[in-house]
Order: C-alpha cells, then sequence, then structure tokens
C-alpha cells in the first residue's frame, strides 16, 4: 500500500468518531468489480468491522433492483453511466450524484481470435462482418456497456463514411452472443467461443486482453468530442413494461450516489469517503486503467446542496 493511502487512512481514523461496524451493501456495475474489489480489502483493512458486499451487474439492472424489485438493502450504487442515478434513482431514492471516473469503449480479443494478426482500428468493421466471426457485447437493457456498443456502430457509420454499416454488424452477430453483463463476455473470449467482444477499456487492461483501440471519435471517451457522440442514439426498454427511452450518445462518465435510506449511512459514508480520495479509492482507479476525476463532479441532476459535509473537497 502506498505511503500516501497509509496517511490517509491513519487521518481518517482519527477525524471519523465513532467505531464503524455492520454490513455496507453496494450495487455496482461489474467494469468496476476488479477495483472495487481492491478497494474493499484496503476499506476493510482501516475497518475491521465493516463487512463490504459488493453485487455487480449491468447499471441498470441494478437500479431495477432498487426501484421495481424493492431491494431496501443498498446503502450504494455506482454506475457506469452516471445517467442512470440522474433518471432512474434521483430523487425518490438517492439525493445526489457524484461523477467520479471515465473510460472508453475497445474491442477485446484474444491471441487466438479469428483474424486476431490483422485487425486494427482501420479494418474492425470488414473483420466483424465476416461469417466465421463470432462477436458479442452486452444485453442494451441491462447494461451501459451494451447500448454504448449501439451508438459505438452507429457512430462509426458516419466516422468511416460505409452507411448501413451498423444494420450488417448486427445481423452477422448471433444473440447467444448477448450477455447481460459486458464482464461476462470474457469467460467466452478466453474459451474461444467468441472471437472479439465490445468491452470498456478497463475491462480489456484488467483482464490482460487484447484489444482494438477505436479512433477518439466513436470511442464515447473523449468530451472534446461531445457533439459528434451526440448525433448518435437507440432505443432501449422503458421503466415500464413495453415502454422504451431513447439514449443519445455521450461521453462515458461513472456515477455513484449514496442513498437516501441506507441501511448503514455512517459506514456508507466513510467507504465513500475513501473511494472519493485521491490517494485512496481514487488512485486505484487510475491503476485500473480507469481515469479517475479529481476531484470527482456533480451531476447534472444533483443539487450541489444535497451533498453531505463529509465530502466537502472531494465533490465539486
Amino acid at each position: 500500500m502506498k505511503l500516501s493511502t497509509v496517511l490517509f487512512l491513519l487521518l481518517s481514523t482519527v477525524l471519523l468518531s465513532g467505531d464503524l461496524s455492520g454490513v455496507v451493501t453496494i450495487f455496482h456495475a461489474g467494469s468496476l468489480t476488479v477495483p472495487f474489489e481492491i478497494i474493499e480489502q484496503q476499506f476493510e483493512e482501516l475497518y475491521p468491522d465493516v463487512d463490504v458486499r459488493r453485487e455487480s451487474g449491468g447499471s441498470v439492472a441494478c437500479a431495477r433492483k432498487i426501484t421495481e424489485v424493492g431491494r431496501d438493502d443498498c446503502d450504494i450504487m455506482a454506475s457506469a453511466d452516471y445517467k442512470v442515478i440522474d433518471t432512474m434513482l434521483i430523487p425518490d431514492y438517492a439525493s445526489w450524484n457524484a461523477v467520479f471516473a471515465t473510460n472508453r469503449m475497445v474491442i477485446a480479443y484474444t491471441p487466438q481470435s479469428r483474424y486476431a494478426d490483422e485487425i486494427n482500428s482501420d479494418n474492425w468493421v470488414e473483420i466483424l462482418q465476416n461469417q466465421d466471426v463470432e462477436w458479442g457485447h452486452s444485453d442494451p437493457d441491462a447494461d451501459p456497456c451494451g447500448y454504448r456498443t449501439l451508438l459505438v456502430l452507429e457512430l462509426a457509420e458516419d466516422y468511416y463514411g460505409l452507411p448501413g454499416t451498423a444494420a450488417a454488424l448486427i445481423e452477422n452477430r448471433d444473440e447467444r452472443n448477448i450477455r447481460p453483463r459486458s464482464v461476462e463476455l470474457i469467460s467466452l473470449l478466453e474459451s474461444g467461443h467468441l472471437d472479439y467482444a465490445f468491452e470498456y477499456l478497463s475491462v480489456a487492461v484488467q483482464h490482460d486482453l487484447e484489444y482494438v483501440d477505436l479512433p477518439s471519435e466513436i470511442n464515447l471517451g473523449d468530451p472534446d468530442f461531445e457533439e459528434f457522440y451526440a448525433t448518435s442514439s437507440t432505443e432501449i426498454a422503458g421503466s415500464a413494461p413495453g415502454e422504451t427511452k431513447t439514449v443519445y450518445g455521450s461521453a462515458i462518465a461513472y456515477g455513484i450516489t449514496l442513498l437516501d435510506q441506507a441501511p448503514n449511512s455512517d459506514a456508507a459514508a466513510a467507504f465513500l469517503e475513501y473511494l472519493l480520495s485521491p490517494d485512496g479509492g481514487l488512485a486505484v482507479l487510475a491503476e485500473k486503467g480507469q481515469p479517475p476525476f479529481v476531484p470527482c463532479r456533480v451531476s447534472p441532476g444533483t443539487d450541489i446542496t444535497s451533498i453531505p459535509d463529509c465530502f466537502d473537497g472531494l465533490i465539486e
């Protein structure tokens, strides 16, 4: 553990009054699994009487556990798309939302993938249309990585000047290759059942996968192209059966919140303080290929006065 992290832990021990204990339950995006596992271990070293329990999944599916399934044991929700929190949890279940990290879309593969020696940022469109290639993505109705894949395909049509590309690619994608969470595609890649999968850069880095680094104009990872990203859109399932909603392209930004009715709010707030600290959780994210915002930003759906004082300096 870095010296700066140790100093943060020691300072936190002094500043936080009272003993923290009990369970802290976190619902989080699957792409946060690796860094959150490390952050959990570090936090529990500081507070051995606190048991952090994490449930990963597609961000939309995680939010639905709260809004539709009625899970009232959740303390913290972390989404791969901050807008999921803004639109699904605020104001009925949460009051604020911190934008804490970014990412970008890539095409992950292994050395055993068909055309692994040929694929690059210029020819991936053609290769993924080959009949002998198996490629997949996560479920757009459950996981932001899924609907971001469809947005990337639409943006690619304009960027490469290839009308009809998105439809042609989807036609060559077996529906069995759509999985609820993007991280579930990793085992399919490693076993050879898939040649390629659309993933976040951080997931590819954390699992030592090869990847095609897509142009900034279409990878949803560069705020300078926000206007171009917004020209893409796709339909996903709405909150009620039979309903749909339109999602527009935007630069990838992760959000996190403390639920208003968190069962263990004190311990959960302490976890968030550590997570959002530049020398704590944000340093772990940076190390694992997921660039953090330092300090974290307030989401557009947040009234800044609703953010607890304990996060002063960590969220701006």
